[in-house]
């Protein structure tokens, strides 16, 4: 079998996935964990079946509402085709949490004492592309004179580490808060329990993307995560998918 950078096989293909990539819409979408696949090469990495389906292995259901978005706002949609346990595309190479030796309650022995020549492989195959794709997208995007706002779609789990959390929708942001001001603006009247840096915030270094990607270049960013138990089906992912794009429309006719 072919190796691509040593990790993956050429069956195995691209670690990034484009979609949509001739859309006319002003938004970026970007989905770092967006599936539960690990590279044939690292196994198990220890883990069990059921690990490797729970959220620690990737956000369950955030790629099927960022594609719905996608067709709703006619946005372009980076995505990562490999496990966040081989690499968490929305942590730099340095971060302990870009191969994480423990998620909640599990330890990842596959992750435990790799060499720098294991993370190397791991930062070449799988991180290194996938902002190289986002990259692209924004260089060729500036040169044409548009306008991005880059979008990060996540989910996560309503128990954590025993603690059950009541915030259904958070809204991130780092330094520019101009696109999760005017959604959190837009959304103070929803049904949902709508909130600002929860459950999840810059200290908790997972604003990464929007750093690299929006901050570094002066453009607008925001990081969307949903309670993973809203999503779980085709309804709930349409439901959610429809007022996020609301909230979205909304934040950007406001800039």
């Amino acid at each position: 079998m072919e190796i691509i950078q040593g990790l993956l096989t050429a069956e195995e293909g691209s670690p990034v996935s484009v979609v949509n990539p001739g859309a006319k819409g002003d938004v970026l979408l970007v989905c770092e964990h967006a599936s539960r696949v690990l590279p044939r090469k690292l196994g198990t990495l220890g883990l069990s079946a059921e690990a490797l389906e729970s959220h620690i292995a990737w956000d369950p259901g955030a790629l099927a509402v960022a594609e719905i978005l996608s067709r709703t706002l006619d946005a372009t949609l980076v995505s990562q085709r490999f496990s966040r346990l081989a690499y968490d595309c929305n942590r730099p190479p340095e971060a302990p949490g870009a191969m994480p030796e423990v998620s909640e309650i599990y330890a990842i022995e596959g992750n435990r004492n790799l060499s720098q020549a294991d993370r190397d492989q791991r930062t070449n195959a799988l991180y290194l592309p996938f902002h190289k794709a986002v990259s692209d997208i924004l260089d060729a995007r500036q040169a044409e004179g548009r306008e991005t706002v880059i979008v990060t779609m996540h989910s996560f789990t309503p128990v954590y580490l025993g603690k059950a959390r009541s915030v259904e929708i958070g809204i991130l942001h780092d330094a520019d808060s101009r696109i999760a001001d005017a959604m959190l603006e837009a959304g103070r009247d929803s049904a949902h329990d709508i909130r600002r840096n929860e459950p999840y915030g810059p200290a908790d270094g997972v604003t990464h993307t929007l750093i690299k990607h929006g901050l570094a270049r002066g453009l607008m960013n925001v990081m969307i995560e949903v309670r993973n138990d809203l999503i779980r089906d085709e309804d709930g992912q349409r439901v959610m998918a429809d007022l996020l794009a609301a909230l979205l429309g909304k934040a950007l006719s406001a800039r």
